[in-house]
């Protein structure tokens, strides 16, 4: 005879399902630094903590970027381009122009939130799909970025397209936004931290944050009850332009070049940490701290991978398939409806 489930069996199984979807996602994280740190010894040190932490920054704060875009219901492509652009402009800034580094600083700044004001026009005024205009802007951007220098990296000592030598190099006080520390705390890892919490605050603290959420939940109603939905839509993208170009302020730093092809990779990593950070405790929306979490996640990977030997091709189908069981979190347990039919 068939055992009946009992209410007691519901209820346990609605307990277990809540826990696995609240706590699954940094369960995964904790368990994967525990064993790369028992199986590497290096992996346990200080020195690689912080530089695990600081190899996730620019992916986080890229990511916050496009935390705030998820939240009023969008997407934006053009994020990883606008870092390459930020990367650019910097190096162009100090190398062709010979101009100081807080002077390239401010160039990349304000490109970032240029950037975001055009997605904000085309998406907002002239209402294209977000997708559409954002990919748009993504080519436009890639192709843009490399005319000034016939598509080559920019570098101390390059030619420049008139035959002469570029006059001007990185600024020590430039490189020092991705070398210099606080203590043993590296900036960027500072810089993260204090965006992530900056973000936390605007996001769960505000009316910014609240109305941005009720977009995203329901753009009609929001429009229906008064907000302002086409101001705060387009704000979250002006803050992905700038964030995006304050990642790329450490990345160009970071490799002290204008590398044409940095930022390629950072369009799916930042959206795949704002996706991922949704799971954490179950919240089911994007977040700050979640999506703090999702960058140190593949910050671990990468890391212990990295220290076991693996070549890159290993390490981006293991982030692939880390990244797939922290969505599987988010994505289908957090919405399967589990229901028992009673035995009679």
């Amino acid at each position: 005879m068939a055992h009946a489930r009992t209410d007691n069996d519901v209820t346990t199984g609605m307990r277990v399902q809540d826990a696995v979807v609240k706590y699954g996602f940094i369960a995964v994280t904790i368990g994967l630094f525990l064993f790369f740190a028992s199986t590497e010894p290096a992996f346990r040190t200080s020195g690689a903590l912080f530089s695990m932490l600081k190899f996730a920054s620019v992916t986080a704060i890229l990511g916050l970027g496009m935390t705030y875009v998820m939240a009023v219901g969008g997407m934006d492509l053009s994020i990883g381009s606008t870092a390459g652009l930020a990367v650019q402009m910097a190096a162009m800034t100090m190398v062709f122009y010979n101009l100081t580094g807080g002077t390239a600083a401010i160039v990349v700044l304000l490109a970032g939130i240029a950037v975001g004001l055009l997605n904000a026009f085309l998406i907002v005024v002239c209402k294209i799909p977000d997708l559409l205009a954002t990919l748009g802007t993504m080519f436009v951007i890639q192709g843009a970025k490399l005319i000034p220098v016939d598509g080559q990296s920019v570098s101390a000592g390059m030619v420049l397209p008139d035959g002469t030598p570029a006059p001007g190099k990185f600024t020590s006080a430039f490189l020092m936004i991705d070398r210099g520390a606080i203590g043993p705390v590296p900036y960027p890892v500072v810089l993260m931290l204090l965006l992530t919490v900056v973000s936390w605050f605007i996001l769960d603290r505000t009316k910014w944050g609240r109305m941005m959420y009720a977009i995203g939940a329901n753009p009609e109603a929001s429009r229906l009850a008064g907000v302002n939905v086409g101001f705060y839509r387009g704000l979250a993208y002006v803050l992905c332009g700038l964030f995006a170009a304050i990642g790329g302020l450490i990345l160009v730093s970071r490799i002290g070049q204008g590398d044409v092809n940095a930022g390629a990779s950072s369009l799916l990593e930042a959206v795949a940490v704002a996706l991922v950070g949704t799971s954490v405790l179950g919240i089911g929306k994007p977040n700050a701290w979640g999506t703090l979490l999702g960058a140190l996640l593949i910050g671990i990977v990468l890391t212990g991978l990295t220290m076991k030997g693996f070549s890159y091709y290993y390490q981006d189908t293991a982030k692939g398939l880390v990244l797939l069981v922290a969505l599987l979190f988010s994505f289908t347990i957090s919405r399967k409806k589990v229901r028992y039919t009673p035995a009679t």
